[in-house]
Parts: C-alpha cells; sequence; structure tokens
C-alpha cells in the first residue's frame, strides 16, 4: 500500500506555494569581497544588506592573520575542540576575548547558531523554566524548544509583561529549580535594543539567571563595540551569560559564549554543538583576535558606524518613510506585505543598491520590510545615492 505522495514531490509545491506568496528568499550572489560596493552578479553596486558593520573582513591585518596562520597551523584544525582539535590558537582567542568583554572566561564556536542551539538546550531542562521574548531570534527558539523545561513568552520588550509571567512563575507547584530569562539585545530585524537594565532588575528579584544574544550589539554598542552588557554598564553578577557571533561585525565566522568560569566549564562539557563539531579553522581564529586588536586600537570605527546610521535615518525620515523602531545601525524599511518590499528591493537594485526584503516567517505577514544596516565604510556620497534610489522606489509603490 503506497502512502501519501513521492517523497520529493511535495517539495517542489510548497516552493512553487512561496513563490506565488511571495515568501521566498533569492539572495544575489556576490562575485567578490564583502565591502561597501561590492561586485555582484556583474554590477558595481552599494551593499546596503551585510551584517559587516566594521567592515573588518577586508582589513588587511586581519586578512594576513589569516594567512599566516594557515601556512603555519594548515586549512583546519582536525578534529572537534572536545577531542583533538584544540589548538594554541583556539585558546588564545577565548582568551582574548574574555579580556575585550569584561569577563572571566569565554568559549569560541564555530557560528553564533551553534553557540545558542547548543548552550540554550542545555542550561535548563524538566523542572526549570525559560522566558522568552516573543521576537527572539530562531536559534534561541530552537534552543529552548530542544528542552524539557517550561517555556513562558513575554510580550516584546514589555517588562511589565516580564514582571507579570516571574510573579506567576513564583507560585508554581512544583516550584522551579531555575529560571532563565533571554533575550536578544538588539533584535535584528527591528533593529531595537533589549531594556535589558531592567531585565536585569526583575531577574535578580526572583533569582533568575539572565542570557543575552549579542550578536548584532558587539562592534556596535558599548566602549569600543564591547557589546550591550558594557554599554548599559551592566555587570556579570547581573547578566550571566553573553552570547555573541563573529559573522557580523568582527567580518569572519563563528560565535562564543561569555561569562563566568563556572558557565564556560559547563558549556565545555555540556553543548553538543562544541563537543561533536570541528573546530574553526585556525586561521579564522587567528583573523579573529586580529579584529578584536583592529577594533580595539580604532574605535573611530565605531563612531562612523553611528554617523552613518544618523545620517541616512535622518535622510529617509525626511522623505516620510517609516523606519519602525530603529535605535542602532539597522534600520528597517516598513513596506507592509511581503510582493511591496521585494518590489522595492528589485527597483532600488536598479538604480545601484544592494538590498535584501524581509518577508514571513522572518516577520510578521503584514510587517514585511527592507532591512538597511550601515556600516562604517560608507560615504556620505553613497547614502545620498541610496536615498534617492529609494525616494524614487518608495513614490511609485506609494510608500510616501
Amino acid at each position: 500500500m503506497t502512502i501519501g505522495r513521492e517523497p520529493i514531490e511535495y517539495l517542489g509545491d510548497e516552493y512553487e506555494r512561496l513563490k506565488e506568496e511571495g515568501l521566498t528568499w533569492e539572495p544575489r550572489e556576490l562575485q567578490g569581497p564583502s565591502e561597501p560596493t561590492s561586485l555582484v552578479e556583474g554590477r558595481q553596486v552599494i551593499v546596503l544588506c551585510s551584517n559587516n558593520y566594521l567592515n573588518l573582513s577586508t582589513h588587511p591585518r586581519v586578512v594576513d592573520a589569516m594567512i599566516a596562520a594557515t601556512e603555519k597551523y594548515g586549512a583546519g584544525a582536525g578534529s572537534d575542540r572536545s577531542i583533538a582539535g584544540d589548538m594554541s590558537l583556539h585558546r588564545a582567542l577565548d582568551r582574548r576575548l574574555a579580556e575585550f568583554k569584561g569577563a572571566p572566561a569565554s568559549l569560541t564556536f564555530q557560528t553564533g547558531y551553534m553557540t545558542n542551539q547548543g548552550i540554550v538546550s542545555q542550561l535548563a531542562g524538566a523542572g526549570d523554566l525559560y522566558v522568552s521574548d516573543e521576537l527572539n531570534h530562531g536559534s534561541i527558539i530552537d534552543g529552548i524548544r530542544l528542552t524539557k523545561a517550561d517555556k513562558a513568552i513575554y510580550r516584546h520588550k514589555d517588562v511589565d509583561d516580564l514582571a507579570r509571567i516571574m510573579e506567576e512563575a513564583e507560585t508554581h507547584q512544583p516550584t522551579y529549580e531555575h529560571i532563565w530569562i533571554v533575550t536578544d539585545g538588539v533584535f535584528s530585524m527591528d533593529g531595537d535594543l533589549a531594556p535589558l537594565p531592567q531585565i536585569a532588575e526583575i531577574a535578580a528579584e526572583h533569582g533568575a539567571g539572565v542570557y543575552v544574544d549579542d550578536a548584532h550589539g558587539e562592534g556596535v554598542l558599548g566602549e569600543g563595540g564591547r557589546g550591550i552588557v558594557n554599554h548599559f554598564g551592566l555587570t556579570r553578577d547581573q547578566v550571566h551569560a553573553e552570547m555573541g557571533t563573529f559573522s557580523k561585525a568582527f567580518g569572519i565566522v563563528g560565535g562564543h559564549i561569555s561569562g563566568s568560569e563556572e558557565l564556560i566549564n559547563f558549556s565545555m562539557n555540556k553543548a553538543r554543538t562544541w563537543l561533536l563539531s570541528g573546530a574553526l579553522p585556525p586561521g579564522v581564529a587567528a583573523a579573529t583576535v586580529a579584529a578584536i586588536d583592529v577594533m580595539t586600537e580604532n574605535p573611530e570605527r565605531v563612531e562612523r558606524v553611528w554617523d552613518n546610521r544618523a545620517y541616512f535615518l535622518d535622510k529617509m525620515k525626511e522623505l516620510g518613510f517609516d523606519t519602525g523602531h530603529s535605535e542602532t545601525p539597522i534600520v528597517p524599511i516598513m513596506c507592509g506585505d511581503s510582493k511591496t518590499a521585494k518590489e522595492l528591493a528589485d527597483f532600488v537594485w536598479q538604480e545601484g543598491i544592494y538590498v535584501l526584503p524581509i518577508v514571513y516567517p522572518m516577520v510578521a505577514r503584514d510587517k514585511a520590510r527592507i532591512r538597511v544596516q550601515l556600516c562604517s565604510e560608507h560615504t556620505t556620497d553613497q547614502l545620498d545615492t541610496a536615498v534617492q534610489a529609494f525616494r524614487k522606489g518608495g513614490e511609485q509603490l506609494a510608500l510616501i
């Protein structure tokens, strides 16, 4: 007896449905380095959709460090760090990162996604509770889903709703053994900031841990780009786990968790994404150390990101665009439905601007947008060109 349909046939049908609804992701081919202007599908265009906030991916010191380490240590580490791939370069990166973050210890992972999934899936279990912002990143959501802990979702950035949930948790029977409040630091689709001081205060009142995903905050927030904990002047007694990634402002790839020695020892022995995955290539580890050094020695790069953000945001608001609730160099251009967002992205592409539409399920169905991300090396002329492209596209699509 045949059950269901051909194993592969329905996949094609689902893809066609997504296309019809304007919900497919269609990235363009980058044919050169990630820079403020790049060669994309045969055209030199202004790039406004890169996570490369400080433009470190092509910095000579970062590139040279990767080349030198690769020549000395080889292309790969040869194994998981937990088995036979724990090189001196990996340990040097852990130490340098902890110093940069102002934390007792740090541990690097292969990606930011793997950091969240590996650690969040282990911090809590049966008899525990996760309390999560409704707009947290998918890697946090997936990590929580892998646990047997209870889950509670509070309204986005709503500290009153968070406090209500925590009060209710106090009366739960049986009593929760551990409670963790988990939040993005910078919410990647809206560019707004978590109210971390208030979250930390509520957590302290209830004896809960605080876990923050600072992927889009590092290199952007805090002294010299040290991130959201530094930005708000919080301590490691207030924020217990600070996650980050090297694939954004650092300009490379990888992830980390920073916090107490106890947190790092726990993660090394419990996070399966760290235990069971090959170590970062030695060149990547060395390049990341170099990126931290450049970031530390050149804080003006961080200042230029904010200058560019302010300039672009003011211009777009003057034109009448809805820029959502941006508080960072992530500036959403709200479009409403997915097809309008795609049409705007296609229009400005013809004008020499590379951006991508953000559509469901990354955002709600009626909250499609273009996500603009400003970098330190964008020039005023480039930003003016982008603003004029958006003006023409916005007028044509009746967005302004």
